[in-house]
């Protein structure tokens, strides 16, 4: 097989212990090169994973002509300086959501990727998952009816301040961390943006949101809640991910880790009755550098597109504009 030479843009964590380990097991993919500004980590990476060169510098592993696409996981108030970057020595590249704080940012970077020739993706890992269409697939056969109500939450554990989803200049925050999440969740399921946006948060000193909900209302007359929190015990790795889908003929309820793998369930509840589904998932980091290996190798389309991208940015940004977000 002819595989896809990948370098990762940095040693965080998500790198670590989700998306390199994915990439480990994706068949297409080529662990060829580790980038980090301390190179006593890029070698460590390079020893536990089997990267075949390290580097020091981002520029440095940019400026390889053998690097065919690229992964960034770094802080989100650098996103764009890097995608762009990346796109511009002609590397494809796929970027841990947010992809950019704004939808115009992101516009302007999947201009520069077509100027270049290249593919550019944002990374929702989840979106790729057996779990998520099978769910899809239920509502498309009318399993719920026409959607009337949709529920989605992401809470998890919070963080000392050395961590950058709690500070402000890093873009951190429980909206710009998990709230993608819940949006794109609701965007993807059905399809739809919402014309009308609502919400509220709680903020901590530092100026970032640690809990917010937002009530999104639609032109067919389905609403949303949305809720997305850092709140609970101090890195304790502690985590809820809820799904509930309310239709005219039934529902759809789990609390399965959407990112996670291995057997995953939900229930629909329709005539009275309730029914318990299982949906075998492999590893969904896998999946998406997979699935973006067959972009560039085979010529698929990106399964995350541009216009989901900037859909999702879009109701991200009138969430951040009604809590006063930028006002903090």
């Amino acid at each position: 097989m002819n595989k896809v030479n990948w370098g990762v843009l940095g040693t965080a964590g998500i790198a670590k212990g989700q998306t390199i380990p994915g990439m480990t097991e994706a068949e297409n993919c080529h662990l060829y090169a580790i980038a980090g500004r301390d190179m006593k980590k890029a070698q460590a990476f390079q020893d536990q994973f089997g990267f075949e060169k390290a580097y020091d510098s981002y520029e440095a592993l940019l400026s390889d002509p053998n690097v065919e696409a690229v992964y960034i996981p770094l802080p989100n108030s650098i996103h764009f300086e890097w995608v762009k970057k990346a796109l511009e020595h002609r590397k494809n590249v796929l970027c841990e959501k947010p992809l950019t704080p704004t939808a115009a940012e992101a516009e302007e970077l999947f201009r520069i990727a077509d100027e270049n020739h290249v593919l550019l993706m944002e990374a929702f890992a989840y979106l790729h998952s057996p779990f998520i269409k099978a769910v899809k697939e239920e509502l498309a056969n009318g399993t719920v009816g026409k959607i009337r109500y949709m529920e989605s939450q992401f809470v998890t554990s919070d963080y000392d301040l050395s961590n950058i989803r709690m500070r402000k200049e890093t873009k951190g925050g429980c909206t710009y961390d998990l709230g993608c999440y819940t949006t794109s969740m609701v965007s993807w399921m059905s399809g739809q943006d919402p014309e009308t946006v609502n919400a509220a948060a709680a903020f901590s000193p530092e100026g970032v949101d640690v809990l917010t909900s937002a009530i999104l209302s639609y032109t067919d007359g389905m609403k949303a809640f949305l809720n997305c929190g850092m709140v609970l015990p101090t890195n304790a790795d502690r985590r809820l991910d809820q799904l509930r889908i309310e239709g005219t003929e039934g529902s759809i309820r789990s609390t399965a880790e959407f990112n996670g793998c291995g057997e995953l369930t939900y229930t629909v509840i329709r005539d009275g009755k309730s029914e318990i589904k299982s949906v075998y998932c492999p590893q969904n980091y896998r999946l998406e550098v997979e699935q973006f290996g067959r972009c560039i190798r085979n010529g698929e389309k990106p399964h995350v597109t541009r216009e989901f991208t900037i859909r999702n940015l879009r109701t991200l940004e009138r969430i951040l504009e009604a809590i006063g977000y930028n006002q903090k």
